[in-house]
């Protein structure tokens, strides 16, 4: 044990004799660490966050939007309409218990003397609002929910707190296009930036406001009944749509998404998987050019202690023991890296998860596992440690009458 020690203070001492070269190396393992940590735990926090959004819809919830089910999210943020008459086939599909329509629209909101753009959204409270609070976790951070019919809204969390210098108060009045509304309740978070910079309002309203057509809207949201198969059933809204579509004049050729929850979070599942993918693959390179750092400055130091081992063999050096020094400098190298690249990583992740908390659309977290970082951890030290074994090794080969030489 006490070698040990005595080979690792050598290795230390050794470090400090060449500590540019050495931190120049350490730096190299820095930067592939930190890009493994710090982009792997934003990518986990993201995905962490997706599931936790689909959480929220509920596994027996079907989306209908016009547009390329190849892409529903640019779907969503189409023009595109759908009619009555396919909220109407949608309705009358077997498994469907109940069809919730959303549309939305940037807005002009005027609160006391002050005016801002906010995303109003029409929603029909008598067929929605049970399957909202129930199935979708909404909730009421105060005040109460609107009566459909009347011009009563409720604002999402950014609209109350965070867009008008003042705070929204319940009961208070706002202006939209021209008419006044009661503001009588605020929304829980419901997850996103978008959302939550949501005014909401009854859809006959919304529709008188905007001009929509009676009856169409953006979004229809399928809640279907118990027992149900989620899949057919989808299928079967597909088949209703195209048959509603093909006997509805000029608009036989128009696309629509018919989409469940399940599907989404594959899609989701399918994109952030390849984005680690290349994440690691990038990060695997910049490990691998700092191995190969580790690699250069060991067999350096090897060519520039030749004589400094040929002593060390003379006078009853082991291989082992040479070989040990060796594999400490390398380790060490690792590890500090790894340290430095852990630290860096953690820091900067938990700034994006700062800033990701007042400007993106979706709130995230850095998902930052004690898993993650003893990986990130330990593979430093591993690198350093093969790294360095083949200059260690040549290192403990070298004969002691052929290394003394080097001393003329």
């Amino acid at each position: 044990m006490e070698e040990i020690k005595e080979y690792f203070y050598i290795a230390l001492r050794n470090l400090r004799t060449r500590s540019l070269r050495s931190w120049l190396t350490i730096f190299g393992i820095v930067i592939g660490v930190f890009l493994i940590i710090s982009l792997l735990s934003l990518s986990e926090g993201i995905k962490a966050s997706i599931t936790q959004q689909l959480r929220s819809l509920g596994g027996e919830m079907i989306f209908v939007m016009p547009g390329d089910i190849s892409n529903p999210f640019i779907a969503m943020m189409g023009g595109e309409r759908l009619e009555k008459e396919d909220i109407d086939a949608i309705r009358k599909t077997e498994g469907v218990e109940e069809v919730l329509t959303t549309s939305y629209a940037a807005s002009i909101m005027r609160y006391e003397e002050e005016s801002k753009q906010v995303i109003l959204m029409g929603i029909s409270w008598e067929e929605s609002l049970e399957i909202l609070k129930n199935y979708q976790g909404w909730s009421l951070a105060e005040g109460n929910w609107p009566v459909a019919g009347k011009r009563e809204i409720v604002v999402g969390q950014q609209v109350a707190y965070e867009i008008f210098k003042q705070d929204i108060e319940i009961d208070s009045e706002a202006i939209i296009k021209g008419r006044t509304f009661e503001i009588v309740g605020v929304l829980n978070s419901l997850g996103n930036k978008t959302d939550d910079s949501g005014v909401y309002i009854d859809m006959p309203i919304y529709q008188g406001l905007t001009g929509e057509k009676r009856g169409s809207a953006q979004i229809a949201m399928v809640k279907i009944e118990e027992g149900a198969p989620l899949d057919e059933t989808a299928e079967n809204i597909k088949e209703n749509l195209q048959k509603t579509r093909k006997r509805r004049a000029g608009t036989d050729e128009a696309d629509f998404s018919v989409i469940t929850s399940d599907a989404i979070g594959d899609i989701a599942g399918n994109i952030l998987a390849v984005i680690q993918l290349a994440i690691i693959a990038f990060a695997s390179i910049a490990i691998i050019v700092g191995g190969i750092g580790i690699t250069n400055t060991m067999f350096t130091s090897v060519r520039e202690r030749t004589r400094e081992i040929g002593i060390m063999k003379a006078v009853g050096a082991k291989n082992v023991a040479v070989l040990s020094i060796f594999l400490f400098e390398s380790a060490v190298i690792g590890l500090t890296g790894g340290v430095g690249g852990t630290l860096l990583g953690v820091g900067f992740a938990r700034l994006i998860e700062m800033y990701g908390q007042v400007h993106p659309i979706f709130y995230f977290r850095a998902s930052v596992s004690i898993g993650l970082i003893v990986f990130g951890l330990v593979f430093s030290f591993l690198i350093g440690c093969l790294a360095g074994f083949f200059p260690a090794r040549q290192a403990a080969k070298l004969k002691p009458v052929e290394a003394l030489r080097r001393l003329e």
